[in-house]
């Protein structure tokens, strides 16, 4: 097609620049689609069972990659007749000029269509249109097969290498009894297993449905490998790892573990047995209107101990390492149960001495000024004692008779002090 009546027609430097440029776009096209067509990605892809959105994708891919051969060959063409026409002569007559603008200029590239429904069989384009839609293609086509690599390159080597730890972790497991069925971590071993094994065959199957774009770079390959589900699989490993680990240290150290757990209940019964027995003396000298109840020693967690011996005898690691971590922690528990208990039965006895050791204070405060003999003093201490050493004591009443010997007490040590002549307190402050 020549050009419109009255457009512009290159003069002969143009048609020399022209051919420079195009001749430099066409060469660096045709190592841009040797590359594709030599890329590790692209040959796996072709080779590959795909399912899922690859194969829907690589589908559009390879009929584009089909057209962009196509456009080139057109290039091809055109170049070739343009430096067919430009060859061997010097001078230029206005016929081919004309040509030549239409052939490097112009709309009189002809390529095929008809790709979409709609479309017509064939188009005439120009060189940067052309150049425009080969590098979108390009570009669409080269994304999907670094996507692909990138993928394939990541996560079936790393999930090949989680596996072989897996399995070995398996076997571990497997001797101290960490099996399905048997124990949680056994169940977590067989679903993470069964995961992976899943995982493996959707990513070489799909490998685009694990590529995440990069949404701010417009460059082809922007993005990463989606490794959510194996980082998953990772971080329970590490879980049942440390179960598995847990196991074997119970292995180690039971018999100590035992033996700590047999002490510590055996302090609890004991400590009971001082509150029960500290309960009927209480009962028995204190006029308390309520003194708690001792409940009886834990039988539950001796029952579980004498199971706990019976799996360490039976090497039961698996059931023995849970259990013991129970009853460590309930004992502990039942120990300070027992010496709150043993506080709390006690307390009124705790109240009497403290009592007891106040009233004998205040007589000393005063018995150093020589008043302890005075008639209120005498009376309101005996009163008090009496509450106090007799059984069962009245905590309420002996309280109250300490309180008027202490305020007695205090204003016999306030008068002495202002009875001094030179103003400075005897005494005992």
């Amino acid at each position: 097609m020549a050009p419109e009546p009255g457009g512009k027609v290159l003069s002969r430097e143009e048609v020399d620049r022209a051919l420079a440029r195009l001749g430099a776009e066409h060469e660096a096209i045709e190592s841009s689609l040797l590359a594709l067509q030599d890329h590790a990605g692209r040959r796996l892809l072709e080779g590959a069972e795909l399912r899922g959105a690859t194969r829907e994708r690589w589908a559009r891919a390879e009929r584009t990659v089909s057209l962009l051969w196509s456009y080139f060959d057109t290039c091809t063409e055109a170049l070739t007749e343009a430096r067919a026409t430009r060859a061997g002569r010097r001078f230029l007559g206005r016929e081919e000029l004309t040509r030549l603008t239409a052939l490097l200029d112009g709309d009189d590239l002809v390529v095929a269509g008809g790709a979409v429904a709609g479309e017509p069989l064939a188009e005439r384009v120009g060189w940067r249109e052309l150049v425009r839609r080969m590098n979108a293609g390009y570009a669409e086509v080269l994304d999907i097969v670094i996507a692909a690599d990138s993928v394939w390159s990541a996560l079936p080597a790393r999930i090949d290498l989680l596996s072989a730890e897996l399995h070995r972790l398996g076997e571990l497991a497997h001797s101290v009894g960490v099996r399905p069925g048997a124990h949680p971590a056994g169940d977590e071993l067989r679903r993470v297993t069964e995961d992976l094994t899943a995982l493996r065959a959707e990513v070489i199957a799909d490998p685009l449905a694990f590529w995440t774009p990069d949404g701010g770079s417009s460059a082809p390959g922007g993005g990463r490998p989606d490794t959510t589900r194996y980082d998953e699989a990772a971080q329970a490993l590490d879980a049942i790892r440390r179960e598995v680990e847990a196991v074997i240290d119970v292995r180690k150290d039971a018999e100590e573990r035992l033996m700590r757990l047999r002490d510590v209940l055996s302090r609890a019964d004991r400590t009971l047995a001082e509150a029960r027995t500290a309960r009927g003396e209480v009962l028995a000298k204190i006029a308390a209107s309520e003194v708690p109840a001792v409940h009886g020693p834990a039988t539950a967690l001796h029952e579980q101990l004498a199971a706990a011996a019976e799996y360490r005898r039976r090497a039961q690691w698996h059931r023995l390492s849970p259990l013991l971590d129970s009853l460590e922690e309930r004992a502990e528990e039942e120990l300070q149960r027992a010496r709150a208990s043993l506080t709390a039965v006690t307390a009124p006895l705790a109240v009497r001495a403290e009592l007891r050791g106040r009233l004998d204070a205040y007589k000393a405060k005063v018995a150093r000024l020589g008043r302890a003999e005075e008639p209120l003093l005498v009376e309101r201490y005996d009163a008090a004692r009496w509450l106090l050493w007799t059984a069962p004591c009245d905590l309420r009443a002996a309280e109250h008779a300490v309180l008027r010997y202490q305020e007695a007490a205090a204003e016999t040590l306030s008068e002495s002090r202002d009875a001094m002549p030179d103003g400075t307190h005897g005494g005992m402050r």
